[in-house]
């Protein structure tokens, strides 16, 4: 066991925990952030997707040990109010069904944006392909990513 400070949605946060515990289980089992969800375990899936320093990042696989002093966002840190092109894109474009994997795509979608604000067709679908939608919203995703890219201009 080990102290490890975090800054998580910017806060700071102090955890005593094993260093090669993957930041998903310090956010959900820590920190009670359960928004960033389990879906493989693996880094194949994308629903456990998070910001390091506004880069996506799979959470599942990412020691905490190995953030330092990275700031983490959360799909609960990524805007206030819900307010954010990419939240505002999935609601005018009905994106969830389920929902589950939601939060790993808009983060990962947000991700992508603070990259390359104007992403092509083919950018879009290269960044997004490793986020798995079990419900098949791949298009209702795309035009909702296209849609907050319009409101980034």
């Amino acid at each position: 066991m080990a102290t490890i400070n975090l800054t998580v949605n910017g806060k700071k946060q102090s955890v005593d925990i094993d260093p090669a515990t993957p930041v998903l289980w310090v956010l959900r089992d820590h920190l009670n952030l359960v928004g960033t969800k389990y879906g493989c375990g693996m880094a194949q899936c994308g629903a456990c997707t998070i910001h390091l320093d506004g880069k996506a990042m799979r959470s599942c696989v990412l020691p905490v040990s190995s953030v330092g002093a990275q700031e983490i966002t959360t799909i609960e840190g990524l805007s206030e109010k819900g307010d954010h092109p990419v939240q505002k894109a999935w609601l005018e474009h009905d994106v969830p069904q389920c929902g589950y994997c939601q939060a790993g795509q808009i983060m990962n979608a947000a991700g992508l944006l603070n990259e390359n604000p104007s992403p092509s067709d083919d950018q879009i679908e290269t960044a997004m392909n490793g986020n798995i939608c079990r419900c098949g919203t791949y298009l209702r995703i795309k035009a909702a990513i296209k849609t907050a890219t319009q409101s980034n201009s």
